[in-house]
């Protein structure tokens, strides 16, 4: 199997946050973007970015990334996650996830994540499994019928053959509300 198709998922309705947290601007640049760049830093070929069909991230209307449209985003991740496997499937390659919203994710862990060459998911602790997540093509028809709220997590937690990768320490904050922006943007700035 070749590379991974890396999914980017950014169709969230940021609610807490007041809308726009992945154009937020954090240690010069849009929170969406730093994840991007990371995903280059790990080695990987920008993949796809799945957004709301009505106001996509300027983020990703600049990455140059290809754009998924997420009809019923509103619906919760789950829908965002099935069509990221969908793309998968039809491009006959593994998936990788990742969450825009998550800039302080380490690249090495996405590059762990992958070379699993299996199931593998973050350790978010107590054995709890979350995105980023690596996806092996054979498992994605099941993801592409994922609904709810919920993203991949549930459906992770239901496998016994899922490897949870710890990742470095405190790297797993995501931007939920905007006082979260000034701690994401002193670790950026201290990662210099």
């Amino acid at each position: 199997m070749s590379a991974p198709l890396v999914a980017v998922l950014a169709a969230g309705q940021a609610r807490r946050f007041g809308g726009g947290k992945l154009d937020a601007l954090c240690a010069g640049q849009r929170v969406g973007a730093h994840v991007l760049a990371l995903v280059t830093e790990a080695g990987f070929a920008p993949g796809m970015v799945v957004v709301p069909t009505a106001g996509v991230p300027l983020f990703a209307q600049e990455s140059g990334w290809p754009l998924i449209e997420n009809p019923d985003a509103e619906t919760g991740l789950a829908s965002s996650v099935a069509l990221a496997a969908q793309a998968a499937l039809e491009q006959a390659c593994d998936l990788l996830l990742v969450l825009a919203d998550m800039p302080l994710v380490a690249s090495a862990h996405l590059t762990a994540l992958v070379a699993t060459k299996a199931l593998a998911a973050t350790d978010y602790g107590a054995g709890k499994p979350g995105v980023p997540a690596f996806i092996p093509h054979s498992l994605l028809a099941d993801l592409t019928k994922l609904e709810g709220e919920g993203g991949a997590g549930r459906w992770l937690a239901g496998r016994s053959d899922c490897t949870l990768i710890a990742p470095p320490p405190a790297t797993l904050v995501d931007v939920d509300r905007p006082e979260d922006l000034a701690r994401i943007e002193a670790a950026l700035s201290a990662r210099r």
